[in-house]
């Protein structure tokens, strides 16, 4: 199993958070593949830590469905589905709608010049036809309106949908095109405006656009 050493090490975590947060990128970005069997001696070497944590990781990873654990067999990367899509991305699109709607009365004149700030980097990415900064940059977007809603459990749950909806986007080579930089534009501008309906309709179709487009190839 070929794990890579050159990678970057996360800081103030845990073992089990630092192996789980490594883990989970090379599953979603492809290093690990699907079916590939993974041995927690290996994968502590490569990360430096004790098998414990490793372990634990796997267990939470797991939990989350990216990889299959039997017991006094293998542990192997789970398979990607190309039907999965059709089923993360409208509860992801919901509760993206509901947390954009939720940040409106939180949402800081800084939080939105980061979202102006992000989404410029999102452009130059695309221009560049830099599909994997370009999907990493969309995330951050998300991730500062999720931050501006202050809801635990929502964050929670999105984290989850969005890291299988990474998994799909880069496994199929899915790009995101400007069209998508249009519309982070328009959910900027329905923040200044507070334009509630405007904010859930644009953040809903930004996700559910995505299904088309993987159906179209």
């Amino acid at each position: 199993m070929p794990v890579p050493t050159n990678h970057s090490k996360p800081v103030r975590m845990s073992a089990k958070e630092s192996a789980y947060s490594q883990l989970e990128q090379w599953i979603i970005d492809g290093t690990l593949q699907p079916g590939e069997k993974l041995t927690d001696i290996e994968l502590a070497q490569a990360l430096n830590l004790s098998r414990t944590p490793i372990r634990e990781a796997l267990q939470l990873l797991e939990v989350v469905g990216f990889v299959r654990m039997f017991p006094g067999k293998a542990t192997t990367v789970t398979e990607v589905n190309k039907e999965d899509i059709q089923n993360l991305l409208p509860p992801l699109a919901v509760l993206q709608a509901l947390a954009a709607e939720l940040a409106v009365p939180n949402i800081t004149e800084e939080q939105i010049g980061r979202l102006e700030g992000t989404n410029k980097r999102f452009a130059k990415a695309i221009k560049e036809q830099d599909s994997f900064n370009a999907l990493k940059i969309d995330e951050e977007f998300h991730r500062i309106i999720i931050e501006a809603a202050q809801n635990p459990y929502i964050t929670v749950m999105l984290s989850r949908l969005q890291s299988h909806v990474r998994r799909q986007f880069f496994f199929h080579s899915l790009e995101l095109t400007d069209v998508s930089r249009i519309e982070h534009d328009g959910i900027i501008q329905a923040f200044k405006e507070k334009d509630i309906e405007r904010l859930i309709s644009l953040s809903k179709n930004n996700w559910i656009r995505s299904i088309e487009e993987m159906n179209a190839k």
